[in-house]
């Protein structure tokens, strides 16, 4: 069932541990789903693990975590080759797709061989919620920071730009993140973005800021422009969703 518009979902959250499984679906992933509008039925999700690299055991522990849930998971696997025929069929059947987190830098160039650039902007533009977290939150944006070439952080800057904003992930959580994402809009190296601390989620309509919704009570998103030749940060405060901790 398609979102009644094209709809992203950019997080730094989305699992919890789990009591019966390794984990669950924290609230961050349940809103993806119900962004679609999708009722009366069993959700259909698609993980896709590009960038830690599809690992057959992770997709299986997604498995678990959807039945869990009453969720149907489908994962998209890139490695050793596309784990289907019709990659855009499979996706366009979906209610919301998941992207996980790893290497931001590797997923765009796998996506972009595959052409998995191009099927994600027409998904999208289909009503299927795209959603994610760290790699699969900053991947739709023009860029922000990554660990993707190593411990120190680099900028990335070649997002699929489906959002014509920067993103900045774990903005509370990993120390360089904050003031690199900064230092970046500030040169104009990135154009202005939204952030979000761990467990934090913003919500786009089309291409339009709408809302940051949050499983952590506390943690914040924020706006971050250039102002002549330097940053300004402002907060948002997200909506807590059903469940929160």
């Amino acid at each position: 069932m398609p979102a009644d518009q094209p709809t992203i979902l950019a997080t730094s959250g989305g699992l919890k541990r789990g009591s019966r499984t390794d984990f669950e679906f924290a609230p961050l992933v349940i809103h993806a789903i119900e962004l679609s509008g999708v009722n009366a039925r069993r959700p259909r999700l698609c993980h896709i693990g590009t960038a830690g690299g599809d690992q057959l055991w992770w997709s299986e522990l997604w498995n678990e975590a959807g039945n869990a849930a009453g969720i149907h998971v489908v994962n998209l696997n890139l490695f050793p080759m596309p784990n289907v025929e019709d990659v855009t069929g499979l996706l366009l059947d979906q209610d919301a797709i998941w992207v996980g987190g790893g290497s931001v830098a590797n997923l765009l160039a796998i996506w972009r061989l595959h052409g998995l650039d191009r099927i994600l902007a027409k998904v999208w533009q289909a009503g299927v919620v795209l959603a994610g977290v760290s790699a699969g939150s900053l991947c739709w944006h023009i860029g922000g920071t990554t660990d993707s070439f190593g411990p120190e952080l680099r900028p990335v800057t070649n997002g699929l730009g489906l959002l014509p904003y920067a993103n900045g992930v774990h903005y509370d959580s990993e120390p360089q993140r904050r003031p690199l994402f900064q230092q970046l809009i500030g040169d104009g190296v990135l154009p202005n973005g939204y952030a979000s601390d761990d467990g934090v989620g913003l919500v786009y309509h089309g291409t339009n800021f709408v809302e940051a919704v949050t499983e952590i009570r506390g943690r914040g998103a924020y706006l971050v422009r250039r102002e002549g030749n330097q940053a300004t940060e402002e907060r948002i405060e997200p909506r807590s969703l059903p469940e929160a901790i």
